[in-house]
């Protein structure tokens, strides 16, 4: 310690320190733990020119570190990350000595004497000197964000450098961004020495009125806003807006004030937006450039802009759709009558009537002026908002890419919404000719599905013809983004007689008209990749109806001839393979695996439906697995959960906390062909929960192997059937089957650090999904619809057609918010739901309500979308809950009427919002209060004993 106070000091009093340093160890780990010893004695040796000493004890400190890196133990990484930091600082010493003492690495130096002769003069370098050094830092500064223990004291020691280089220019620059990057790690207390340190340095210099100073006074501001006091970093910020003559950053100061005024709603939203934010815009605009930097200054303005004045615009529209305000509508419809009537009464008055008369005249027509008024300007500042959030949407997205996740939910929102507004159509054509179209292809089958739609009316220039040249531009730059969808729409009729009889598909004729419209344009483009494309998605199809016999399940059975023929389509994607979307819109030969064929074979899988499992040869040489599916299910509400889960794992890689502990939602490619037809990638390693916890069977697995004694589980569910009381029937049956999670750990992971390592990334999986499928209220959870993977042990969620509370409809209502048994607490190690678990849960919620915004944006996308069913069917409900096969199929052909679901996607919408804020039973929690919530709703036995016995509680 003393050691590491004196060199972050600068003070090299050797005789002082140097005590004991003699005394002879062969220990290496009393070596290793010398670093700040060895550090000092360099930092003392660069400072005075001592090559003997900085040489001697740079190589020993080198050799040390490398020594304890390689006795390490290799469990964890935290101890090599920090010997590798210290490495670095070690090197940098080594190039800072050659730049300080130039002479030492150009002359051979014969004696002591000489050398300290020949380096009595130490050499000053200048800023261009240092800039090489300076990027070598930076890169470290950028790679090491997310590890503020590891950076900190690399910081320390790169002040202390440049300050023994006398490089007072390159320590100011130093020191202000190390307030930067200190306040983003919340290290709140050392960013405040430092900038301590650099206004001290600027007086001394005499920089008060400088540019630099004026930076350090504007971190200063957002040092104060992240520890809480927003009202004196406003006035900071307003200061250094008034005083600050340079107009290259003054952009950033204008945004700021603005966007910290919106926060705190201290100011009038017109002097918000005018005065700063649009100001922002304006100066950012007037110095353009093409550097990193200034990309992302205009793209920030942009967005904030915007995003505020879509918040003003939201306001708005909800006060004039209020109930009050209807209600002043009517008021004034009535005034207006009113009005009328005395206007009629005194034609015919009396002249003392007509006095009277002409005064409530009066008054009423000031009124209704007044009242028509207000509405024009609430009408007209509403348009303006929109006007400007459009605007300011497009440039975010044509500058830049930062923003583009949230933007394009949200532009794309605002068009679904509003189709009928002039303004948002022109803004539609307008972004669809200047904004890459890569920007949409997230979207593409949600944009792609609202083609067709008769409401949103015809012509040049409707909604229609705006939102088919959008999809048009999307599959002309990226035909295997986009075809895919429109050929699903084309196949929009293209159901099995026995499910069209049933009603549980309606059919679009106008979205298959205008597909099949637009794919007849694409085939000058892309003729030969559509042809392609055609052939491969009609062999899925009949492969997932492939009529089988019940005795095929679980057995390999070969392929028809006319579906193994199909071969070598170079022009077509492995449609389960992920490819990135090439933003020059080239897609070069190789940018992709092209499919070869299917194997010869098939496995039947068991279910009503007989999915079949195929593989699919790539020509790359791998052979992709894939589940080919035909049946009631629709794969398309599959599709726009997984979309969902991706969009979500975006935001849980873009937090700190988050992407440390590697949170995330496994997901897979799901491709739907026709309405009840489509392929999934098969999770390859992967094992039904179920499967290992009691067999395929349901009378075997791990409780068979290690529950002795206790009942199986068929016996459970018979219990739990019969029995009257259902708490008592779940007692006891829980008293009579143990859980065994935690053996599947011992089987496969016989190390003891990867029995850890998988153990901790199983709580984390099921924490990250568990907090998502409550938000989305994802439903059917029974332990056949979560898999394992084998290697990782993370778990998979499969079979997402119950969501957004599709589950409280069932017969027996789902009344847990995700499946949290004992086997799942088991799997979590001796501290069950407590630690680790309950943390990752808090993490995973407190990202997603700090995204509420996005997130709700993205679910209001989908609530556009006309194909995905908001709610479950009276067919579907009975489905989910079958007794039997028998049960089912006499259920299925007695099922009539049409159902249409998305009458509830306002509902669903609303009860997204309400767990984002964090309302639970009607009081809002706080994020560890809602996360304690719902662990006791999810163990509660009361809740538990109800649910359905094949939904399996006590497993």
């Amino acid at each position: 310690l003393q050691y590491e106070a004196a060199w972050r000091a600068g003070n090299w009093d050797f005789s002082l320190l140097y005590v004991g340093a003699n005394s002879s160890t062969s220990s290496q780990h009393i070596r290793s733990v010398h670093f700040n010893e060895n550090l000092h004695s360099c930092l003392r040796a660069l400072e005075e020119g001592d090559s003997v000493e900085f040489q001697s004890k740079l190589r020993d400190s080198k050799q040390e570190l490398v020594l304890s890196i390689y006795h390490a133990s290799k469990e964890s990484t935290e101890y090599i990350y920090s010997t590798i930091v210290k490495l670095q600082i070690f090197e940098h010493l080594g190039m800072a000595w050659d730049l300080r003492w130039t002479t030492s690495s150009h002359e051979k130096m014969k004696s002591f004497t000489e050398m300290r002769n020949l380096l009595s003069e130490p050499f000053i370098p200048t800023m261009d000197q240092l800039s090489w050094l300076n990027v070598d830092w930076s890169c470290i500064l950028n790679r090491a964000q997310l590890h503020m223990n590891l950076l900190e004291p690399f910081i320390a020691f790169r002040r202390v450098l440049l300050q023994i280089l006398s490089c007072m220019d390159c320590t100011v620059q130093h020191l202000l961004e190390s307030v930067s990057t200190l306040r983003k790690g919340s290290k709140f207390s050392q960013a405040a020495a430092a900038l301590h340190e650099f206004q001290s340095l600027c007086t001394g210099m005499g920089e008060q009125q400088s540019n630099l100073y004026w930076l350090g006074r504007l971190e200063e501001a957002k040092l104060l806003r992240a520890q809480g006091q927003i009202e004196m970093a406003i006035n900071l910020a307003r200061y250094v807006s008034q005083n600050n003559q340079s107009s290259e950053e003054a952009s950033d100061v204008y945004r700021l004030v603005g966007k910290w005024l919106a926060e705190t709603r201290s100011s009038n939203s017109r002097t918000i937006l005018e005065k700063y934010l649009k100001r922002a815009v304006i100066l950012a605009e007037d110095h353009l450039g093409t550097d990193k930097k200034s990309i992302a200054k205009q793209s920030q303005t942009h967005f904030h802009l915007a995003h505020y004045a879509d918040a003003l615009f939201r306001s708005y529209e909800e006060r004039l759709n209020s109930n009050e305000w209807q209600s002043a509508m009517r008021l004034r419809k009535h005034k207006t009558k009113e009005l009328e009537a005395l206007i009629r009464r005194l034609k015919s008055s009396s002249k003392g009537e007509k006095t009277d008369y002409s005064v409530k005249i009066q008054e009423l027509q000031k009124q209704l002026a007044m009242d028509k008024e207000e509405a024009e300007k609430l009408q007209g500042d509403r348009d303006n908002f929109l006007s400007v959030a459009l605007e300011g949407y497009k440039r975010c997205l044509v500058i830049g890419d930062k923003y583009d996740v949230r933007v394009v939910f949200r532009l794309v929102s605002l068009w679904f919404s509003l189709p009928s507004r002039q303004i948002v159509i022109n803004g539609m054509l307008s972004s669809i000719e200047e904004v890459q179209s890569y920007k949409f292809i997230p979207l593409v089958y949600q944009i792609a599905s609202r083609m067709g739609s008769s409401k949103d009316g015809q012509g040049p220039h409707s909604f229609q013809f705006a939102l088919v040249s959008l999809v048009k531009k999307m599959a002309i730059d990226h035909p295997y983004h986009t075809i895919f969808q429109l050929l699903a729409l084309a196949n929009g009729d293209r159901i099995k007689d026995k499910q069209r009889s049933r009603n549980s598909f309606v059919v679009d004729m106008d979205k298959k008209l205008a597909a099949e419209n637009l794919l007849k344009e694409l085939s000058s483009y892309h003729g030969a990749i559509i042809r392609q494309m055609k052939q491969m998605v009609e062999i899925y199809i009949k492969l997932a109806e492939l009529e089988t016999k019940r005795e095929d399940t679980n057995k390999k059975v070969p392929l028809p001839r006319e579906i193994r023929s199909l071969r070598q389509l170079e022009l077509v994607p492995v449609v389960t393979s992920t490819f990135p979307v090439d933003r020059s819109c080239q897609y070069h030969e190789g940018s992709f695996p092209h499919f070869k064929g299917l194997a010869d074979s098939v496995m039947v899988m068991n279910g009503i439906n007989a999915p079949k499992v195929v593989e699919c040869l790539g020509s790359d040489g791998n052979k992709y697995r894939q589940l080919a599916k035909s049946g009631n299910d629709d794969l398309r509400q599959d599709a726009v959960m997984e979309q969902f889960f991706a969009l979500v794992n975006t935001f849980l890689q873009n937090h700190r906390d988050t992407w440390k502990r590697r949170l995330g939602i496994r997901t897979y490619k799901v491709v739907p062909f026709t309405p009840s037809a489509g392929v999934l990638e098969w999770v390859t390693g992967t094992l039904p929960l179920g499967e290992y916890l009691i067999g395929s069977m349901r009378n075997g697995g791990a409780h068979g192997r290690y529950g002795i004694g206790d009942w199986p589980f068929p016996k459970c569910r018979e219990h739990m059937a019969k029995e009257q009381n259902k708490r008592k029937a779940f007692q006891e049956v829980c008293e009579n089957f143990r859980p065994v999670m935690h053996y599947f750990f011992l089987e496969r992971f016989l190390h003891p650090a990867d029995w850890f390592e998988k153990r901790l990334a199983y709580t984390r999986s099921v924490a990250a999904s568990s907090m998502v499928g409550y938000i989305v209220g994802l439903g059917d959870r029974h332990s056949m619809n979560i898999l394992i993977d084998q290697a990782t042990a993370e778990v998979v969620h499969i079979d997402l057609g119950v969501a957004f509370e599709q589950g409280l409809m069932l017969k027996t209502p789902e009344r847990v918010p995700f499946r949290l048994t004992r086997d799942i607490i088991d799997g979590m190690g001796v501290t069950g739901v407590e630690g680790v678990f309950r943390r990752c849960c808090e993490e995973t919620l407190s990202v997603m309500r700090t995204n509420k915004e996005a997130l709700l944006t993205i679910v209001e996308v989908f609530i556009h979308d006309p194909l995905y069913k908001w709610a479950l069917s009276p067919l579907k409900a009975l489905q989910r809950q079958k007794e039997t096969d028998d049960d089912l199929e006499a259920s299925l052909e007695d099922s009539q009427g049409e159902y249409e679901g998305n009458k509830d996607a306002a509902r669903a919408l609303m009860r997204v919002k309400q767990k984002l804020d964090g309302y639970e039973e009607g009081e809002m929690r706080s994020v560890h209060g809602q996360v304690q919530q719902l662990i006791q709703d999810a163990i509660d036995p009361d809740r538990l004993c109800h649910l359905f016995p094949g939904w399996g509680a006590w497993l």
